[in-house]
């Protein structure tokens, strides 16, 4: 079989399982699971997989709801990454329902590939994206080391083979006072919450004097118990971002002066502590980005190259670090529905989201293909990460 009638064939075992696709991800988005929690999610897609021939081991790296799937032996090893995790209190409004299923579905189509040509096609299952950085954990523990090339399609509102990816580390803050009576004794008191306050104060006037791209935010999880009570305890979660990891530990410093600003002012004490895991920038490899362009213009979607879409992190970020790698977009929702909102979440179920999560597992299965079948591309791919 030659290489257009092989996609063609690829094509159309996507195609055929559309319905089954289609169910898994409307499973996933009825039954929302947090990030370390994917019980349901990391047991439907690997059954999904074992029925089609893969090798699945679950629990990798430690992880209950991390697995690697995989089909063929040898080399190139292509990775495609799966994300299911949803987002607290919101469920998949983030429509990782879709993005998980389209590598699944894509790995699937591409083992017509792998029964043709030298290869491994493998589904790594990546747990917490939102907020625990689940594949700076699996990175670190050796999850992408035999890999060659790693890909995935996120859901968003334009088609896109690259993303605009910024460092980003998530801080956790404390303060401790001391409670008090707010009207009969209130100078006995320190106000934990007050030093919250002030930080909050200082980081915004600290956003004034930073980066155009960098981001801080943050939200107030324990302001205290009563209003009548000076609140001798509050604690808070923030989120710093960068496009380099240099300006991020800069701005880390920065961040860390205005909550201990907000101590001597306050008298109360700072407790605070980063997150193990840091999500690195996105290190978009620009050939594979190319190839994947071309092969989602080839099904007759737009592709906006180069994206135009805005600043966010991925724990994609990590694995592009160390394997040559892209974090591609499909369109689900109209342009302008807000990422991280219920609106994009009940689009997340739409017709319009299993038509995306076809043609992006299409897009992905054919451009394994050409991996498979090219090994002068592969190279060029290899050649630009390693700074060829």
């Amino acid at each position: 079989m030659d290489v257009e009638k092989l996609k063609a064939a690829v094509i159309e075992q996507v195609d055929a399982n559309r319905q089954r696709l289609g169910e898994l991800a409307r499973n996933i988005h009825d039954n929302p699971e947090p990030g370390f929690q994917e019980f349901k999610a990391a047991a439907w897609l690997t059954q999904f997989l074992e029925e089609n021939g893969f090798s699945v081991k679950r629990g990798i790296c430690r992880l209950p709801t991390a697995f690697r799937a995989s089909y063929g032996k040898g080399r190139p090893v292509i990775a495609l990454v799966a994300e299911y995790d949803a987002l607290p209190g919101i469920g998949h409004a983030c429509g990782h329902n879709i993005s998980g299923n389209i590598s699944v579905g894509a790995a699937v189509a591409a083992k017509l590939g792998v029964d043709q040509f030298p290869g491994c096609v493998t589904v790594i299952g990546t747990p917490a994206e939102e907020l625990y950085a689940g594949k700076a954990v699996m990175v670190k523990r050796g999850a992408f080391s035999d890999v060659d090339v790693a890909m995935m399609v996120h859901s968003g509102t334009i088609n896109t083979a690259t993303t605009h990816a910024l460092a980003l580390q998530t801080l956790y803050i404390e303060f401790f006072g001391q409670a008090s009576h707010a009207a009969a004794r209130p100078e006995k008191g320190v106000n934990a919450l007050e030093a919250m306050i002030q930080s909050f104060n200082a980081i915004n006037s600290l956003r004034q004097h930073i980066k155009s791209s960098a981001r801080i935010h943050g939200i107030i999880t324990d302001g205290g118990q009563a209003s009548n009570i000076v609140p001798d305890h509050s604690a808070g979660e923030f989120v710093v971002r960068a496009e380099d990891e240099e300006y991020l530990g800069e701005l880390k410093e920065k961040v860390i002066n205005c909550f201990k600003g907000a101590a001597t002012a306050t008298g109360a004490r700072l407790k605070y502590k980063w997150d193990a895991s840091c999500y690195a920038p996105m290190q978009n490899n620009m050939t594979l980005a190319r190839l994947f362009a071309d092969n989602m213009k080839s099904l007759g979607r737009p592709v906006d190259w180069p994206d135009s879409g805005g600043l966010i992190s991925t724990d994609m970020g990590n694995v592009s670090q160390i394997v040559p790698a892209i974090h591609a977009n499909v369109a689900i929702a109209p342009r302008g529905t807000l990422l991280h909102s219920p609106e994009f979440a009940a689009a997340a179920v739409s017709e319009a989201a299993i038509d995306g999560l076809c043609d992006a597992a299409k897009t992905l299965a054919i451009t394994v293909v050409d991996l498979l079948t090219s090994p002068e591309t592969l190279a060029e791919v290899k050649e630009e990460f390693e700074g060829g």
